[in-house]
Protein backbone atom coordinates (compact mmCIF):
# COMPACT_ATOMS: atom_id res chain seq x y z
CA UNK A 1 0.00 0.00 0.00
CA UNK A 2 1.49 3.34 -1.02
CA UNK A 3 2.10 5.75 1.83
CA UNK A 4 0.35 9.17 1.85
CA UNK A 5 2.34 11.64 -0.23
CA UNK A 6 3.15 15.27 0.38
CA UNK A 7 1.11 17.77 -1.63
CA UNK A 8 2.61 18.21 -5.07
CA UNK A 9 4.37 21.47 -5.86
CA UNK A 10 3.96 20.95 -9.61
CA UNK A 11 3.39 24.12 -11.66
CA UNK A 12 1.15 22.28 -14.09
CA UNK A 13 -2.37 23.58 -14.56
CA UNK A 14 -4.46 22.12 -11.73
CA UNK A 15 -7.48 20.01 -12.43
CA UNK A 16 -11.04 21.09 -11.72
CA UNK A 17 -11.17 23.66 -8.92
CA UNK A 18 -13.88 22.86 -6.41
CA UNK A 19 -13.52 26.07 -4.39
CA UNK A 20 -11.31 28.62 -6.13
CA UNK A 21 -10.90 30.65 -2.95
CA UNK A 22 -9.24 27.63 -1.29
CA UNK A 23 -7.21 26.70 -4.36
CA UNK A 24 -8.04 23.03 -3.71
CA UNK A 25 -8.69 20.56 -6.49
CA UNK A 26 -11.13 17.66 -6.38
CA UNK A 27 -8.10 15.43 -5.73
CA UNK A 28 -7.30 17.50 -2.62
CA UNK A 29 -10.83 17.01 -1.35
CA UNK A 30 -10.66 13.26 -1.82
CA UNK A 31 -7.28 13.15 -0.12
CA UNK A 32 -8.63 15.11 2.85
CA UNK A 33 -11.48 12.61 3.15
CA UNK A 34 -9.13 9.63 2.87
CA UNK A 35 -6.79 11.05 5.52
CA UNK A 36 -9.69 11.41 7.95
CA UNK A 37 -10.84 7.85 7.24
CA UNK A 38 -7.28 6.57 7.71
CA UNK A 39 -7.04 8.43 11.02
CA UNK A 40 -10.29 6.92 12.29
CA UNK A 41 -9.21 3.43 11.23
CA UNK A 42 -5.83 3.81 12.96
CA UNK A 43 -7.68 4.99 16.05
CA UNK A 44 -9.89 1.90 16.06
CA UNK A 45 -6.84 -0.31 15.53
CA UNK A 46 -5.12 1.18 18.57
CA UNK A 47 -8.21 0.62 20.72
CA UNK A 48 -8.32 -3.05 19.66
CA UNK A 49 -4.63 -3.49 20.44
CA UNK A 50 -5.09 -1.88 23.84
CA UNK A 51 -7.91 -4.27 24.69
CA UNK A 52 -5.68 -7.15 23.58
CA UNK A 53 -2.98 -5.90 26.00
CA UNK A 54 -0.58 -5.30 23.11
CA UNK A 55 -0.41 -1.52 23.50
CA UNK A 56 2.42 0.10 25.43
CA UNK A 57 1.27 2.98 27.62
CA UNK A 58 -1.99 4.87 27.18
CA UNK A 59 -4.27 4.53 24.17
CA UNK A 60 -5.43 8.03 23.25
CA UNK A 61 -8.31 8.39 20.85
CA UNK A 62 -8.69 11.16 18.28
CA UNK A 63 -12.26 10.20 17.45
CA UNK A 64 -14.07 13.46 16.75
CA UNK A 65 -10.83 15.38 16.19
CA UNK A 66 -10.07 14.17 12.66
CA UNK A 67 -11.16 17.35 10.89
CA UNK A 68 -9.06 19.53 13.19
CA UNK A 69 -5.92 17.41 12.85
CA UNK A 70 -6.09 16.84 9.10
CA UNK A 71 -7.49 20.21 8.06
CA UNK A 72 -4.90 22.20 10.01
CA UNK A 73 -1.85 20.22 8.87
CA UNK A 74 -3.02 20.38 5.25
CA UNK A 75 -2.38 24.14 5.35
CA UNK A 76 1.36 23.57 5.86
CA UNK A 77 4.19 23.49 3.33
CA UNK A 78 7.01 20.89 3.38
CA UNK A 79 9.47 23.28 5.09
CA UNK A 80 7.07 23.93 7.99
CA UNK A 81 7.23 22.33 11.43
CA UNK A 82 4.49 20.35 13.18
CA UNK A 83 4.18 20.07 16.96
CA UNK A 84 1.12 17.78 17.34
CA UNK A 85 -0.64 16.50 20.45
CA UNK A 86 -1.69 12.95 21.24
CA UNK A 87 -5.10 13.34 19.50
CA UNK A 88 -3.56 14.63 16.26
CA UNK A 89 -2.57 11.39 14.52
CA UNK A 90 -4.30 12.74 11.43
CA UNK A 91 -1.75 15.56 11.31
CA UNK A 92 1.07 12.99 11.25
CA UNK A 93 -0.55 11.24 8.28
CA UNK A 94 -1.14 14.55 6.51
CA UNK A 95 2.55 15.39 6.79
CA UNK A 96 3.39 12.06 5.13
CA UNK A 97 4.08 9.81 8.10
CA UNK A 98 3.32 6.14 7.50
CA UNK A 99 0.94 3.96 9.48
CA UNK A 100 3.74 1.40 9.88
CA UNK A 101 6.06 3.88 11.60
CA UNK A 102 3.31 5.08 13.93
CA UNK A 103 2.25 1.54 14.75
CA UNK A 104 5.86 0.51 15.50
CA UNK A 105 6.06 3.37 17.96
CA UNK A 106 2.72 2.61 19.60
CA UNK A 107 3.81 -1.00 20.08
CA UNK A 108 7.27 0.11 21.34
CA UNK A 109 9.30 -2.00 18.93
CA UNK A 110 13.06 -1.79 18.39
CA UNK A 111 12.74 -0.37 14.88
CA UNK A 112 10.45 2.48 15.95
CA UNK A 113 11.65 6.11 16.04
CA UNK A 114 12.04 5.88 19.83
CA UNK A 115 13.74 2.44 19.60
CA UNK A 116 11.07 0.99 21.89
CA UNK A 117 11.85 3.11 24.96
CA UNK A 118 8.70 5.18 24.52
CA UNK A 119 5.35 4.89 22.78
CA UNK A 120 2.40 6.76 21.22
CA UNK A 121 3.35 9.95 19.37
CA UNK A 122 6.49 10.70 21.38
CA UNK A 123 9.00 10.83 18.55
CA UNK A 124 10.88 13.21 16.28
CA UNK A 125 11.03 12.88 12.52
CA UNK A 126 13.68 15.24 11.17
CA UNK A 127 12.77 14.65 7.52
CA UNK A 128 9.05 15.37 7.97
CA UNK A 129 9.72 18.03 10.61
CA UNK A 130 7.35 16.42 13.09
CA UNK A 131 8.23 17.04 16.74
CA UNK A 132 6.09 14.59 18.68
CA UNK A 133 4.20 15.65 21.74
CA UNK A 134 5.69 16.15 25.18
CA UNK A 135 3.38 14.65 27.79
CA UNK A 136 3.38 17.94 29.71
CA UNK A 137 1.69 19.42 26.68
CA UNK A 138 2.13 23.13 27.38
CA UNK A 139 5.90 22.55 27.50
CA UNK A 140 5.78 22.25 23.71
CA UNK A 141 4.77 25.90 23.29
CA UNK A 142 8.07 27.58 24.32
CA UNK A 143 9.93 24.90 22.37
CA UNK A 144 7.77 25.48 19.29
CA UNK A 145 8.24 29.24 19.63
CA UNK A 146 11.98 28.64 19.82
CA UNK A 147 11.80 26.60 16.63
CA UNK A 148 9.95 29.48 14.97
CA UNK A 149 12.69 31.87 16.08
CA UNK A 150 15.37 29.53 14.72
CA UNK A 151 13.49 29.28 11.42
CA UNK A 152 13.55 33.08 11.12
CA UNK A 153 17.26 33.26 11.94
CA UNK A 154 18.01 30.55 9.38
CA UNK A 155 15.77 32.19 6.76
CA UNK A 156 13.83 28.96 6.21
CA UNK A 157 10.55 30.71 5.34
CA UNK A 158 8.94 28.16 7.67
CA UNK A 159 5.89 28.29 9.95
CA UNK A 160 5.46 26.30 13.16
CA UNK A 161 2.03 24.79 13.88
CA UNK A 162 1.40 23.75 17.47
CA UNK A 163 -1.65 22.51 19.39
CA UNK A 164 -2.78 22.75 23.00
CA UNK A 165 -5.87 21.50 24.83
CA UNK A 166 -8.41 23.50 26.78
CA UNK A 167 -6.77 22.20 29.96
CA UNK A 168 -3.13 22.57 28.92
CA UNK A 169 -3.59 26.23 28.06
CA UNK A 170 -4.02 27.06 31.75
CA UNK A 171 -0.40 26.56 32.83
CA UNK A 172 2.59 28.88 32.80
CA UNK A 173 4.42 27.62 29.72
CA UNK A 174 1.41 28.51 27.58
CA UNK A 175 1.51 32.16 28.63
CA UNK A 176 5.28 32.51 28.37
CA UNK A 177 5.59 30.85 24.97
CA UNK A 178 2.58 32.63 23.49
CA UNK A 179 3.74 36.02 24.75
CA UNK A 180 7.24 35.54 23.37
CA UNK A 181 5.87 34.53 19.96
CA UNK A 182 3.56 37.55 19.90
CA UNK A 183 6.16 40.12 20.99
CA UNK A 184 8.72 38.91 18.46
CA UNK A 185 6.08 38.33 15.72
CA UNK A 186 7.28 34.78 15.19
CA UNK A 187 5.84 32.57 12.41
CA UNK A 188 3.79 30.55 14.88
CA UNK A 189 0.21 29.25 14.84
CA UNK A 190 -1.35 27.74 17.96
CA UNK A 191 -4.57 25.74 17.86
CA UNK A 192 -6.58 25.32 21.05
CA UNK A 193 -8.37 21.99 20.80
CA UNK A 194 -11.41 22.80 22.89
CA UNK A 195 -12.86 19.30 23.27
CA UNK A 196 -15.01 20.10 26.31
CA UNK A 197 -12.99 18.28 29.00
CA UNK A 198 -9.50 18.37 30.50
CA UNK A 199 -9.55 14.76 31.66
CA UNK A 200 -12.73 14.98 33.78
CA UNK A 201 -12.84 18.77 34.26
CA UNK A 202 -15.42 20.54 32.04
CA UNK A 203 -14.47 23.80 30.35
CA UNK A 204 -16.69 26.01 32.54
CA UNK A 205 -14.46 25.12 35.51
CA UNK A 206 -11.25 25.98 33.66
CA UNK A 207 -11.52 29.65 32.70
CA UNK A 208 -13.68 32.68 33.49
CA UNK A 209 -13.70 34.24 30.02
CA UNK A 210 -16.48 33.32 27.62
CA UNK A 211 -14.13 31.49 25.28
CA UNK A 212 -10.41 30.63 25.53
CA UNK A 213 -9.67 32.39 22.25
CA UNK A 214 -10.65 35.65 23.98
CA UNK A 215 -7.15 35.60 25.46
CA UNK A 216 -5.65 36.46 22.06
CA UNK A 217 -6.38 40.16 22.56
CA UNK A 218 -4.09 40.15 25.60
CA UNK A 219 -1.19 39.15 23.39
CA UNK A 220 -2.12 41.62 20.65
CA UNK A 221 -2.68 38.90 18.07
CA UNK A 222 -5.71 37.69 16.06
CA UNK A 223 -7.98 35.13 17.69
CA UNK A 224 -10.24 32.94 15.56
CA UNK A 225 -12.95 30.55 16.76
CA UNK A 226 -13.98 27.74 14.40
CA UNK A 227 -16.15 24.64 14.31
CA UNK A 228 -13.53 21.91 14.60
CA UNK A 229 -15.86 19.29 13.13
CA UNK A 230 -15.93 21.06 9.73
CA UNK A 231 -12.70 20.32 7.89
CA UNK A 232 -13.02 23.10 5.32
CA UNK A 233 -13.61 25.69 8.03
CA UNK A 234 -10.51 24.37 9.82
CA UNK A 235 -8.44 24.49 6.64
CA UNK A 236 -9.57 28.02 5.72
CA UNK A 237 -8.70 29.43 9.15
CA UNK A 238 -5.36 27.65 9.33
CA UNK A 239 -4.35 28.52 5.78
CA UNK A 240 -5.02 32.19 6.47
CA UNK A 241 -3.07 32.01 9.75
CA UNK A 242 -0.15 30.14 8.16
CA UNK A 243 0.02 32.60 5.25
CA UNK A 244 -0.09 35.52 7.69
CA UNK A 245 2.72 34.03 9.78
CA UNK A 246 4.84 33.34 6.71
CA UNK A 247 4.41 36.96 5.64
CA UNK A 248 6.04 38.10 8.87
CA UNK A 249 2.84 39.32 10.56
CA UNK A 250 3.18 37.10 13.61
CA UNK A 251 1.14 34.40 15.32
CA UNK A 252 -2.55 33.57 15.35
CA UNK A 253 -4.50 31.83 18.10
CA UNK A 254 -7.21 29.50 16.79
CA UNK A 255 -9.85 27.82 18.94
CA UNK A 256 -11.21 24.66 17.35
CA UNK A 257 -14.39 23.56 19.10
CA UNK A 258 -14.73 19.77 19.05
CA UNK A 259 -15.73 16.90 21.33
CA UNK A 260 -13.58 14.17 22.82
CA UNK A 261 -15.73 11.18 21.90
CA UNK A 262 -13.87 8.76 24.20
CA UNK A 263 -12.42 9.19 27.66
CA UNK A 264 -9.09 10.86 28.33
CA UNK A 265 -7.59 7.52 27.31
CA UNK A 266 -9.06 4.04 26.96
CA UNK A 267 -8.66 3.34 30.68
CA UNK A 268 -11.11 6.20 31.36
CA UNK A 269 -14.77 5.22 30.99
CA UNK A 270 -15.91 8.91 30.89
CA UNK A 271 -18.81 8.22 33.28
CA UNK A 272 -18.74 11.94 34.11
CA UNK A 273 -20.15 12.89 30.67
CA UNK A 274 -23.73 14.19 30.98
CA UNK A 275 -26.41 12.00 29.44
CA UNK A 276 -27.01 12.78 25.79
CA UNK A 277 -23.75 14.70 25.26
CA UNK A 278 -22.10 12.13 23.01
CA UNK A 279 -25.28 11.63 20.98
CA UNK A 280 -25.41 15.39 20.35
CA UNK A 281 -21.86 15.46 19.04
CA UNK A 282 -22.16 12.20 17.13
CA UNK A 283 -24.68 13.97 14.91
CA UNK A 284 -21.81 16.33 13.97
CA UNK A 285 -19.31 13.57 13.18
CA UNK A 286 -16.61 15.26 11.03
CA UNK A 287 -16.20 12.35 8.61
CA UNK A 288 -19.93 11.92 8.05
CA UNK A 289 -20.33 15.66 7.46
CA UNK A 290 -17.56 15.84 4.89
CA UNK A 291 -18.66 12.67 3.15
CA UNK A 292 -22.17 14.05 2.73
CA UNK A 293 -20.77 17.31 1.36
CA UNK A 294 -18.53 15.56 -1.17
CA UNK A 295 -21.32 13.28 -2.35
CA UNK A 296 -23.59 16.29 -2.85
CA UNK A 297 -20.82 18.02 -4.82
CA UNK A 298 -20.41 14.84 -6.90
CA UNK A 299 -16.75 14.58 -5.87
CA UNK A 300 -17.27 11.29 -4.06
CA UNK A 301 -19.25 8.35 -5.38
CA UNK A 302 -20.46 5.42 -3.31
CA UNK A 303 -18.05 3.22 -5.24
CA UNK A 304 -15.10 5.45 -4.34
CA UNK A 305 -16.21 5.60 -0.71
CA UNK A 306 -16.23 1.80 -0.58
CA UNK A 307 -12.77 1.64 -2.19
CA UNK A 308 -11.30 4.15 0.28
CA UNK A 309 -12.86 2.25 3.18
CA UNK A 310 -11.32 -1.02 1.97
CA UNK A 311 -7.94 0.59 1.31
CA UNK A 312 -7.55 2.24 4.71
CA UNK A 313 -8.63 -0.91 6.56
CA UNK A 314 -6.04 -2.89 4.64
CA UNK A 315 -3.38 -0.24 5.30
CA UNK A 316 -3.96 -0.35 9.06
CA UNK A 317 -4.21 -4.14 9.18
CA UNK A 318 -0.92 -4.35 7.29
CA UNK A 319 0.69 -1.88 9.71
CA UNK A 320 -0.53 -3.84 12.74
CA UNK A 321 0.77 -7.11 11.34
CA UNK A 322 4.10 -5.51 10.44
CA UNK A 323 4.57 -3.97 13.89
CA UNK A 324 3.37 -7.06 15.76
CA UNK A 325 6.01 -9.18 14.00
CA UNK A 326 8.79 -6.64 14.54
CA UNK A 327 11.41 -7.32 17.25
CA UNK A 328 11.25 -6.02 20.77
CA UNK A 329 14.13 -3.80 21.91
CA UNK A 330 17.12 -5.27 23.67
CA UNK A 331 16.88 -4.59 27.41
CA UNK A 332 20.45 -3.35 27.54
CA UNK A 333 19.59 -0.63 25.03
CA UNK A 334 17.47 1.15 27.65
CA UNK A 335 20.59 2.99 28.78
CA UNK A 336 21.34 4.37 25.31
CA UNK A 337 20.67 8.04 24.77
CA UNK A 338 19.98 8.79 28.44
CA UNK A 339 23.06 10.98 28.77
CA UNK A 340 24.98 13.03 26.23
CA UNK A 341 28.30 11.51 25.30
Amino acid sequence: MAEPKQKSKSKKTPKKQVEKVRNLTSEDYVRLYRLMRLTREFDQGIIRLYRQSKMIGGAYSGWGNEATAVGSAYALEPQDYLYPMHRDIGAHFTRGQSAKVLMLNHLARADSPTRGVDGTGHYYDKKLRIVGNISHLAAMIPQAAGTALAAVKKKENAVVLNYIGDGGMNVGEYYEGMNLAAVWKLPFVLIIENNQYAYSTPTHLQYACESPVDRAVGYGIPGVKIDGTKILEVYDACKEAVDRARAGKGPTLIESVTMRMRGHAEHDGHEYYPKGLLEKWQAKDPIDQFEKYLVEKKILTHKLIEKISTDVKYEIEEAVEFADKSPWPNGADAELGVYAE
